[in-house]
């Protein structure tokens, strides 16, 4: 019997009963509609790549730039007003020209557009704390809070954004005239900011009203959890699909207003200049033919805020489901 059943002693072979493995971050993501969107959209991948370019030089203009357009000892006044290079009388050193002080204007053009997505990401960023927080808080709490909150909205909304950024801007510059460099950036920063958080807050606002009513909020409730824990990790995170959005296409206006400011010679400081600055000292050329001074800044302007333009409403359509 033995010999047909088999020995006692021998142990049965263990079975791998491990669950297979979850696909990683990545995988999800290329595998998900999203992705899947952006690869069926040509307008979306073209902005993707001009956004990625322009972002991709700012950042290592350092190292991309052929000159350095902020070192004294370089620049060449001989040089200066150069056409670019196809030009009749144009240098192969400068390929798009020279400015009024001889420097190049490609490599100008790398190093203000770096100071120009650093003020415009960063507005963008402030402006989201300060709007989500509050709109968060009047869409969850509601009654005088929620009342008190809008009415200051109403109020931001009554003002141009750009005459109050020149106010706040005029104001900080009046009350430290002497200021570093650094603090004329957080002005500015914060001038852009405040005129921006109020979108973000009447959209967080109308989409919290909702989810403050469905079960797993009232589920939360029940079990005893805090309002304030409520919030930040159940309500959050399902308001922040348009926030997103809204913040994308945010970066294009806030990169806007920054050369507006600059342009009118209240933005960032004259050593450092962006995108604005180049199109208002080449405003003064203009008229007697050296049109490259301004519009090649100009042309940069357009395409850094055109492509972001552009993935935020492919951004907008691919995260809706209704518009797909």
């Amino acid at each position: 019997m033995a010999g047909f059943l088999g020995s006692s002693d021998e142990k049965p072979e263990p079975m791998n009963d491990k669950p297979a493995s979850a696909p990683n971050a990545l995988r999800r993501f290329l595998d998900g509609d999203v992705w899947h969107s952006f690869c069926k959209s040509p307008v979306a991948m073209l902005a993707a790549l001009i956004a990625f370019v322009c972002i991709f030089c700012a950042l290592f203009a350092d190292v991309v730039a052929p000159h350095n357009p902020f070192d004294l000892a370089s620049l060449e006044l001989m040089d200066s007003r150069l056409p670019p290079s196809w030009m009749e009388g144009g240098s192969r050193n400068y390929l798009l020209g020279t400015d009024d002080q001889g420097r190049d204007l490609l490599s100008a053009l790398m190093y203000g557009a770096r100071i120009s997505l650093f003020v415009g990401l960063a507005s963008v960023l402030l402006s989201m704390l300060i709007g989500v927080s509050l709109g968060l808080l009047a869409g969850f709490v509601g009654g005088k809070v929620d009342a008190f909150i809008m009415r200051i909205c109403d109020v931001m909304l009554s003002f141009p954004s750009i005459l109050v950024a020149l106010l706040i801007d005029g104001v900080g510059r009046a009350m430290f005239p002497n200021a570093h460099d650094s603090l004329a950036f957080m002005v500015l920063i914060l001038a852009i900011s405040l005129t921006g958080w109020v979108q973000y807050a009447r959209t967080v606002r109308g989409s919290t009203m909702v989810e403050r009513n469905k079960e797993y909020v009232q589920a939360a409730r029940v079990i005893g959890v805090s309002k304030g824990r409520i919030m930040a990790r159940h309500v959050l995170p399902n308001v922040l699909g348009p926030v997103l959005v809204l913040a994308t296409i945010q970066v294009a206006a806030a990169i806007i207003t920054e050369a507006t400011l600059s342009f009118l010679g209240v933005g960032v400081p004259p050593t450092s200049p962006s995108l604005g600055t180049l199109i208002r000292v080449g405003n003064d050329f203009l008229f007697s033919g050296e049109w490259w001074i301004t519009i090649w800044p100009g042309t940069m302007l357009v395409l850094i805020a055109l492509s972001v333009n552009l993935l935020g409403d492919w951004l907008r359509d691919a995260l809706n489901p209704r518009l797909r």
